[in-house]
């Protein structure tokens, strides 16, 4: 192996939490993750799960949902609720659709059901990874006519108005602001915003959606910024175009 490919290698390196208390399956992930260049840190409860993140940076985690003193999903949500967008992966058994939407709609950014593939986990933890490397990438914000939306503080002030929007809320309106007047279908939303590309979802496009247009609607001048293509799915119309039309 030449110098330059080491040097790439080594490039790669991330730094991955691994909250799993089964023994055997957190072996395995490790042996996966390492072999891809990441170094893992392996723990076993929420909080030395929280220790860990809140001692030394982390790229990644990668969560069981039931361990010892609790369910992960308050974790993702404590994260979420103070504005840490740390990417979360929950591992976990439970499987049905109601446990997959919650665990979504709590802030987790892939939910992976056991037994799984570990060629499936390293195509997500792959995919997480990137999009995190592009979302760091992007331009530093978005302005329209009396809107701001700071992509490296992630704020929107409005009309000189700050709007108090939860991560995946501010992920959504940026995402439809940086296509404006660009109509997207909910499976194209799931997809872009979330990572998912699995029908039966939908109805999580449509309830972040629904939050963010209530707090939207607020103000008059931002009432009608997410408008709904009725039969195909949402865009944003920035103000100078709604008082055109």
């Amino acid at each position: 192996m030449n110098g330059s490919n080491l040097n790439n290698e080594y490039q790669t390196l991330k730094q991955i939490l691994l909250v799993e208390d089964e023994q055997d399956l957190a072996k395995l992930v490790m042996l996966n993750l390492k072999s891809m260049n990441h170094h893992v840190i392996h723990c076993t409860t929420l909080l030395q799960a929280q220790r860990h993140i809140a001692q030394q940076p982390i790229d990644l985690v990668l969560m069981d949902r039931m361990l010892p003193d609790g369910d992960a999903i308050t974790l993702c949500q404590q994260l979420r609720e103070v504005g840490n967008e740390l990417p979360c992966m929950m591992l976990t058994a439970k499987d049905s659709e109601a446990d997959i939407v919650l665990g979504l709609e709590s802030g987790a950014d892939d939910y992976l059901v056991k037994p799984f593939s570990v060629l499936e986990l390293r195509a997500r933890v792959k995919a997480l990874l990137r999009r995190t490397k592009q979302t760091e990438q992007q331009q530093n914000s978005v302005e329209f006519e009396g809107i701001t939306i700071n992509c490296s503080t992630r704020e929107v002030i409005a009309f000189n108005e700050v709007l108090e929007l939860t991560a995946r809320e501010f992920d959504l309106l940026l995402y439809l602001a940086q296509h404006p007047k660009q109509v997207f279908s909910r499976m194209q939303l799931l997809e872009a915003v979330w990572g998912y590309t699995y029908s039966g979802y939908e109805h999580t496009v449509n309830s972040h959606v629904n939050r963010l247009r209530s707090k939207l609607s607020h103000n008059s001048q931002t009432s009608k910024l997410v408008k709904t293509v009725w039969g195909v799915g949402y865009k944003f119309t920035p103000p100078a175009v709604q008082a055109a039309s």
